[in-house]
């Protein structure tokens, strides 16, 4: 990719964060907790990300989402470290898929734990398909302005005669 000399580029230090070091199975084990445990930190950065467009503008809040899940994961780790491995195990060892459905008795355990321990609740089926309203700290960024053309024909009368199309309309279950 070609660069100018005038789009700034982050430094390295700037970007080095501690990753998590987790495998799939123990990510997609805790993913539901994590996802309602730092979901303020998730809205702000994917917000950030679309209004703005750029991954530069985004370094501190991706550092905040890393830091709400290494901290997450440590609060599992110390309050319900047996009943993670034996789910994650489960989901690793179960399908080579990571099918959820195999180990729904390990989940029950992992999930009792987390509750009682985090108080925090598995989220009920399609809460992560709904949209949410995420007031943001962040100033709204400037819209850009609608191009006025000021030679754009005027358009089409209300009245005018419009033919039904040659070969049907597309959206044939319209009709």
């Amino acid at each position: 990719m070609v660069i100018t000399n005038d789009i700034h580029l982050p430094a390295e230090e700037e970007l080095t964060v501690p990753e998590v070091n987790l495998s799939s199975s123990a990510l997609r084990a805790g993913a539901f907790h994590l996802g309602k445990h730092c979901e303020k930190q998730n809205l702000e950065f994917l917000l950030c990300r679309q209004e703005l467009d750029d991954p530069r503008k985004c370094i501190e809040e991706g550092k905040q989402v890393t830091s709400c899940t290494m901290n997450f994961f440590r609060l599992v780790k110390k309050t319900c470290a047996d009943e993670f491995t034996q789910y994650a195990n489960c989901l690793d060892k179960s399908s080579p898929y990571f099918d959820y459905n195999k180990c729904r008795n390990t989940q029950g355990v992992y999930d009792k734990c987390i509750f009682e321990n985090l108080k925090i609740e598995r989220p009920e089926y399609g809460y992560y398909c709904r949209p949410k309203v995420h007031d943001s700290p962040r100033p709204r960024p400037p819209q850009p302005e609608k191009p006025n053309y000021p030679d754009t024909p005027p358009s089409l009368p209300d009245d005018y005669p419009r033919p039904p199309a040659k070969y049907g309309s597309r959206f044939h279950f319209v009709n």
